[in-house]
């Protein structure tokens, strides 16, 4: 993933962490606009938590920040 994404993921998660505390999930369709203006990139992100980390389809934003920003 670019560091642009990368970046608006760290960012979804803080705003949510911030406004609901450290339980709030979301799920990776949480990055995106309500339109899929950019097809490409969300499947990128579909396959690295899906199919990479097989991850359910709601996850704590603590848990998909610190992944970010650790690089796994």
């Amino acid at each position: 993933m670019n560091k642009e994404i990368k970046d608006k993921i760290i960012q979804v998660c803080e705003e949510k962490i911030t406004k609901k505390g450290d339980n709030v999930g979301l799920s990776f369709y949480a990055f995106f606009k309500n339109k899929n203006d950019n097809p490409k990139l969300l499947m990128e992100v579909a396959t690295w938590w899906i199919e990479t980390h097989q991850l359910d389809h709601f996850e704590k934003a603590v848990k998909i920040k610190e992944m970010i920003e650790n690089k796994i």
